[in-house]
């Protein structure tokens, strides 16, 4: 898509991205409230549409990430990985069938690699595999704005995929015990043509990415590229509940996967952070987070990957930590030459991991 329509809309600050999708219009706060109680779309134009047409679509992607996809059906929402040979995330992708074409919802940084992964990938299968820039992605939450939204569609269907992070999906896992935040996490985001695009611009009640990203944090829901890097496993964020299929067939990486789950640890841990905001800054990603022993020794044990001021709970953040560091630590966040006081609530357990029960065999005597 070309420069997005919802920038002509008045109080538009457009964000950084190549598309300019609009951070906010004057009143962030107020917009996530909107967003939240379904009375608000967000441009997406951070996002980028493919699909993948053809007969072997759903096997052939099946075999490449980490999610189940054969015998998805029509209009059924999921998300998958793509991983590296040691486990890595390298892509990832969220997904919905329209019974014709298999729709990839994609991260802007992230498409053009992985789609020339795919496209090297092909072989002699029966798949076909398109980037659609004449198409837009629209954010709503569950409500009358979502429901307000034409999407593009085949066969009768619609390309509108909801976010699957709400429940743990059959064949994955979740880390976290206890009460999830995820279950009030009603996010969609819809396929439209430019026709549309322009007509929610124009008429439609709206709110920013600052809004959407807010309550993404506040549902501890992981991002690929913001909360992720070079060395993520799928475990560290606890994102075998939405993403992951422990029981699939082969996949790159699958190894990986199955070791940490069921013999080891991840090596790091997503928290969420409730920050002190009475200095009223607001850390950015990559700030040091950092735990103070009792003798004022400072150690460095991760780092922020998502901030943002909720308008519920004021200034909160994700942050991937050491396995090691202590649960009930209290943290501190070093921003803007501040430390802020950070409350660790504990998304992935430190003990998360090693799920299986493996005998230990009897030591055996010294052999005179």
């Amino acid at each position: 898509m070309s420069r997005s329509p919802f920038l002509d809309r008045q109080g538009a600050v457009a964000s950084d991205t190549a598309t300019g999708a609009p951070l906010h219009y004057g009143s962030p706060l107020a917009e996530q409230r909107a967003l939240e109680d379904g009375r608000a779309v967000v441009d997406r134009s951070d996002l980028v549409v493919a699909s993948i047409a053809g007969a072997d679509r759903l096997s052939w992607v099946n075999s490449l990430s980490t999610q189940l996809l054969t015998g998805l059906e029509p209009e059924a929402s999921t998300e998958t990985l793509f991983l590296g040979p040691t486990g890595r995330i390298e892509h990832a992708a969220r997904l919905v069938d329209d019974g014709e074409r298999l729709w990839l919802i994609l991260d802007a940084g992230d498409a053009e690699g992985l789609l020339a992964w795919l496209r090297s990938m092909v072989f002699m299968l029966r798949v076909e595999v398109e980037e659609r820039r004449d198409l837009a992605v629209i954010g709503a939450f569950d409500g009358p704005a979502a429901a307000g939204i034409r999407p593009v569609g085949g066969s009768g269907t619609e390309v509108r995929w909801r976010d699957p992070w709400t429940t743990v999906a059959v064949g994955g896992h979740q880390y976290h015990q206890g009460e999830h935040p995820a279950a009030e996490y009603a996010a969609e985001l819809v396929v439209v043509d430019a026709a549309e695009h322009a007509r929610l611009a124009a008429d439609s009640p709206v709110a920013g990415l600052l809004a959407w990203d807010a309550l993404r944090i506040a549902a501890w829901r992981p991002e690929h590229g913001r909360d992720t890097d070079e060395r993520s496993v799928p475990h560290e964020l606890d994102w075998l509940r939405s993403a992951v299929h422990l029981t699939k067939g082969c996949y790159r990486g699958q190894e990986t996967v199955a070791k940490v789950h069921n013999l080891g640890h991840p090596p790091r841990r997503l928290v969420f952070l409730d920050l002190d905001g009475s200095d009223g800054v607001l850390p950015a990603p990559g700030s040091d987070v950092v735990v103070v022993d009792e003798a004022g020794v400072r150690s460095v044990i991760g780092a922020v990957t998502s901030s943002a001021l909720h308008h519920d709970a004021g200034p909160v953040a994700l942050a991937v930590i050491k396995r090691s560091a202590p649960e009930g630590a209290p943290l501190v966040v070093a921003a803007e030459g501040l430390d802020l006081a950070a409350a660790q609530r504990v998304v992935v357990p430190a003990t998360a991991g090693a799920t299986a029960d493996v005998p230990r065999l009897p030591r055996l005597g010294r052999r005179r």
